[in-house]
């Protein structure tokens, strides 16, 4: 039931969900890329004492970051945006729908039950949406990108996340 009200009322909202999940692995491209970014400062600048490769690499770090910010802070308005406006629209069906109740129903249900379903209960399928993209969306990205990272770095250890990403997923 919970699904179909869901993915009945989120199909004006797919080109939002579309930038959510973009934006998600932006924003996860640049967090994974970072270490790598501070891994190659101290392994060809600090080691060899090149301030001026520090300079450069900081600077290419501090634009990841920013990109980072960014595209973060977009995937949650949008998320946000799809979460309201699905809200509304659930809320809207539910008036329209109490708005045909006859006098029987309406004394049968109550005035606080429909109250409760039209305000909390939509408040909480709102959360779960809000949630759903701008967590559960990220989980995925994360997790393949570091797996794809680790046995870029050492193939002979990656067996180590292989075994504990799925784990603690």
């Amino acid at each position: 039931m919970l699904w179909t009200l869901i993915r009945h009322h989120l199909r004006p909202y797919l080109p939002h969900v579309a930038a959510v999940a973009v934006l998600q692995l932006a924003t996860v491209l640049a967090t994974l890329y970072l270490p790598s970014l501070n891994a190659d400062i101290i392994d060809n600048g600090v080691a060899t004492g090149d301030t001026d490769y520090i300079w450069r690499v900081g600077g290419l770090m501090l634009l990841v970051a920013m990109v980072q910010l960014i595209t973060a802070i977009a995937s949650v308005w949008f998320g946000a945006r799809v979460s309201m406006g699905m809200g509304r629209d659930i809320r809207r069906s539910i008036y329209t729908r109490v708005d045909r109740f006859s006098s029987e129903e309406m004394a049968r249900y109550g005035a606080p039950t429909l109250i409760t379903r039209a305000t909390n209960d939509v408040q909480q399928v709102q959360m779960l949406v809000l949630m759903t993209l701008n967590f559960m969306v990220m989980v995925p990205i994360m997790s393949i990108g570091g797996i794809i990272m680790a046995i870029q770095e050492d193939p002979g250890l990656s067996w180590l996340v292989w075994v504990s990403v799925p784990l603690r997923c």
